[in-house]
């Protein structure tokens, strides 16, 4: 499996990794509130983020294949594209 480098940004409150289009991927902490319930702490959402990096590098794969991520610009996933990669 590729290896998810992941970053908590303070700044914005979210999850940060190379998807792979040159540009970076994002995970607001909102989204994964709703997929993991309460106020995830950073170190909780950073932990299920390497628990679940397989469905969330496909999520960003999906959205780069449908045009939906251009090359070199940033993106994020919301917790619906997210829990589709998950099942």
């Amino acid at each position: 499996m590729e290896e998810l480098h992941l970053t908590w940004r303070e700044d914005i409150d979210a999850l940060q990794f190379d998807a792979g289009n040159g540009g970076h991927c994002f995970v607001h902490r909102f989204a994964l509130r709703t997929l993991l319930g309460a106020r995830p702490s950073p170190d909780e959402c950073l932990a299920f983020a390497r628990r679940n990096a397989p469905a969330l590098l496909s999520s960003a794969r999906q959205r780069i294949e449908a045009g939906e991520a251009p090359p070199q610009r940033n993106f994020h996933l919301d917790s619906r594209q997210i829990r589709r990669s998950l099942s």
